[in-house]
């Protein structure tokens, strides 16, 4: 994949690795006619392993552990890891809850954070904008 294939479009696949779905609607929204993020080529796709970036929300349960890190592992290289929202960031309002293995940056290298509870959807787009910039740097250093 080259740096132009880049330029035309971004795929992105979703994971709710615990949380409250705020996030998961804003980033819907951020879908939607009023944003229009495909119009940039932004498009979820339904398998991490079509993806260029891997889109996290909530913060990581003991029961979601495993699969998030398969998630990760089934993603190809190069790949952009985002979090979106405080809890996967922080852990948020689940800070050191007894079901909480941590934020998402102790299991994997996180590129892109974008905090809020929740994030707007413009934020959402902004974050997917240095994920986009973050992998044409990526293919530019091979």
């Amino acid at each position: 994949m080259g740096i132009d294939s880049l330029k035309r479009s971004l795929w992105v696949f979703h994971v709710n690795s615990g949380s409250c779905n705020g996030c998961d609607i804003e980033i819907i929204a951020a879908l939607t006619p009023r944003y229009d993020a495909e119009r940039f080529g932004i498009k979820l796709v339904g398998t991490p392993r079509h993806a260029d970036v891997l889109l996290i929300t909530g913060p990581v349960t003991k029961q979601m552990k495993e699969e998030v890190l398969r998630v990760y592992a089934q993603t190809p290289d190069p790949k952009v890891v985002m979090v979106i929202g405080n809890c996967g960031s922080t852990g948020g309002v689940f800070y050191e809850s007894y079901n909480i293995d941590g934020p998402v940056d102790k299991l994997f290298p996180v590129d892109v954070y974008v905090t809020g509870c929740p994030p707007r959807p413009e934020a959402i787009i902004e974050g997917v904008v240095k994920a986009w910039k973050k992998l044409e740097s990526l293919e530019a250093g091979k």
